[in-house]
């Protein structure tokens, strides 16, 4: 796992399942608590290391990236281009199964805010955070049909502690919360799968009124998000409860009158 002192990354090593033994990735001069999984120190622009690092690894989870929507092109580039290519030829060359590519929301930001976003709609950044995110998902693809290492790319959203989102001023995440727990599922889920070539998946919690479509995730990996935003935020109504506006939320149906007694 790249990306090991980040928040996701944390969190990640700390509730995995038991069964995965964890090799985690850093930066040169970083430093983790003790762990009991094996850590390594790595920059993603060193490709012979990064080779190294993969040897033996089964599946590939790459968090490590540049993440600031405001970045300028100078600082997305040598991590979230250069190093994710890097990144893939260094699992392709360790023999590596799969890599799951932490994309992001931003990568699909661009489209109408009106819009819920399936994973099969066009690619279209809101900024040059998104441009090199949706590089990573185009290499991705690349990879998984062209050079045989299956891969994933999940779309993260707004990911904070359900604390955080407990706050009323942080409403404007309703639509793209999700939930540490929420994610490291369907991180676990990505690793599990052994049917999937390439996919984009969203990773999102269960927040009813979502930007991006969870379709997918539930389709192919049986994602079944615990958490949602209107649960953690008193600022949000239930919306559980929303209407269909058809006959089951119990209007009487106008046929009755000229069906006339249903046998018994």
């Amino acid at each position: 796992m790249t990306g090991a002192t980040g928040n996701i990354g944390s969190y990640f090593t700390a509730h995995a399942p038991g069964r995965f033994a964890l090799r985690l990735m850093v930066r040169p001069g970083e430093t983790l608590p003790e762990e009991p999984h094996e850590v390594v120190e790595v920059d993603l622009g060193d490709l012979d290391r990064l080779k190294a690092a993969c040897a033996g690894i089964d599946t590939v989870l790459h968090l490590a990236a540049t993440g600031a929507p405001q970045a300028r092109w100078a600082e997305v580039l040598p991590n979230n281009v250069v190093g994710t290519y890097n990144l893939f030829a260094a699992a392709k060359s360790a023999g590596c199964r799969r890599v799951v590519f932490a994309s992001s929301i931003h990568a699909v930001s661009g489209h109408p805010p009106d819009a819920q976003v399936g994973a099969d709609d066009p690619v279209n950044p809101g900024d040059l955070y998104g441009v090199s995110k949706c590089f990573g998902e185009a290499l991705a693809r690349y990879m998984a049909e062209q050079e045989g290492v299956s891969a994933i790319a999940v779309r993260i959203g707004a990911f904070q502690p359900p604390e955080w989102q407990r706050d009323p001023a942080r409403i404007g995440n309703l639509d793209a919360w999700v939930s540490p727990r929420d994610l490291t599922q369907l991180f676990v889920r990505c690793i599990d799968d052994e049917a999937i070539r390439f996919a984009i998946v969203h990773g999102v919690s269960d927040n009813r009124l979502n930007r991006l479509d969870l379709s997918s995730a539930r389709e192919l990996l049986g994602y079944a998000p615990e958490d949602a935003f209107y649960r953690e935020n008193p600022a949000v109504p239930d919306l559980s409860r929303l209407q269909t506006h058809a006959l089951t939320d119990g209007y009487p149906s106008g046929l009755r009158d000229d069906v006339g007694p249903l046998p018994e």
